[in-house]
């Protein structure tokens, strides 16, 4: 876990909204939580700066689709971030769920091939990816994954102990403690895992639906490092509290020429393939962060 901030008066304030909030949910049953959710956050979304960032990010991404479609969009992410927020507290629901084969668990070959060798596992933000890491950490309790802490002390143990219910325990904060952690991992043969699909100001521009965005390079440059496959994993929700979740082949990488522009190559093909996830469900990715620059919305006539 990373480094704890001092708890202020604020902090324990938005954490006793945090806890009424995951208290209640937890109190419903998954399916009413998950359907609570789905109402309430697209309210309090619609409130933030995050929701025009969204319906311009839509509209850059989908140029050729009517304004009614963008908003359509929107709102189902509203909803889906909804959704996720009521499963959080039932997560030892959705464990059930992965030992009963109730989840569609695809290619998780492809991680047990991996077994005493490592891999770096790049996933996003699609529809509630704690499902999809929950069948990772399943398949592979070794695995050594970052997370980006909350900025609340409270509220991120609240998270880490959870994750840490259903399997998920190397838990690296990101930065350079994180790092290292990782490099140590794949030293002795570890798979580790990161999320690759949002802004990264020090990494790598690649383009994204036609537009250049900073891109973290750092999970290519590991797997270049260890000779170890990138392999991605995507989750999709079907219906109700139904997934998918699919391991898919691994991202082509020049392992004899690791020099910066096979680097460069792999990040590219990283957000082709997380453009492909996107287009397949566009209601399910995180819409609202500020994933493009400024000037891409100028360049697209969205800003």
């Amino acid at each position: 876990m990373a480094k704890s901030k001092p708890i202020s008066f604020y902090f324990r304030l938005e954490a006793l909204a945090w806890n009424a909030y995951v208290g209640g949910m937890g109190a419903l049953g998954l399916a009413r939580a998950s359907r609570w959710g789905a109402g309430l956050v697209p309210l309090v979304g619609s409130l933030t700066s995050a929701h025009k960032t969204a319906l311009r990010n839509i509209a850059m991404a989908f140029p050729n689709e009517p304004d009614a479609w963008h908003h359509e969009v929107r709102q189902g992410m509203w909803a889906e971030i909804g959704r996720m927020s009521g499963e959080f507290p039932h997560m030892g629901k959705f464990l059930d769920l992965y030992r009963n084969g109730d989840i569609d668990y695809q290619g998780r070959e492809r991680i047990e091939a991996t077994f005493g060798k490592g891999a770096v596992f790049i996933g996003g933000h699609f529809t509630n990816w704690e499902v999809t890491s929950l069948c990772l950490a399943q398949t592979d309790p070794n695995c050594h994954f970052t997370y980006r802490p909350a900025n609340n002390p409270i509220i991120d143990r609240y998270i880490v102990e959870t994750r840490r219910e259903f399997g998920l325990e190397l838990q690296a904060a990101k930065g350079k403690e994180g790092g290292m952690g990782l490099l140590r991992s794949l030293a002795k043969g570890r798979s580790v895992a990161l999320m690759n699909d949002q802004k990264y100001n020090a990494g790598l521009a690649a383009p994204l639906f036609g537009y250049d965005c900073m891109t973290a390079d750092g999970p290519t440059r590991l797997a270049l490092r260890f000779k170890v496959p990138l392999i991605p994993i995507s989750g999709r929700r079907i219906e109700g509290q139904r997934f998918r979740v699919q391991v898919h082949e691994p991202i082509a990488l020049d392992y004899d020429n690791p020099s910066d522009e096979a680097v460069l190559a792999g990040v590219k093909r990283i957000n082709a393939f997380m453009e492909a996830r996107i287009r397949e469900a566009p209601e399910q990715w995180f819409w609202a962060h500020r994933r493009w620059p400024k000037t891409a919305w100028a360049k697209a006539g969205v800003g």
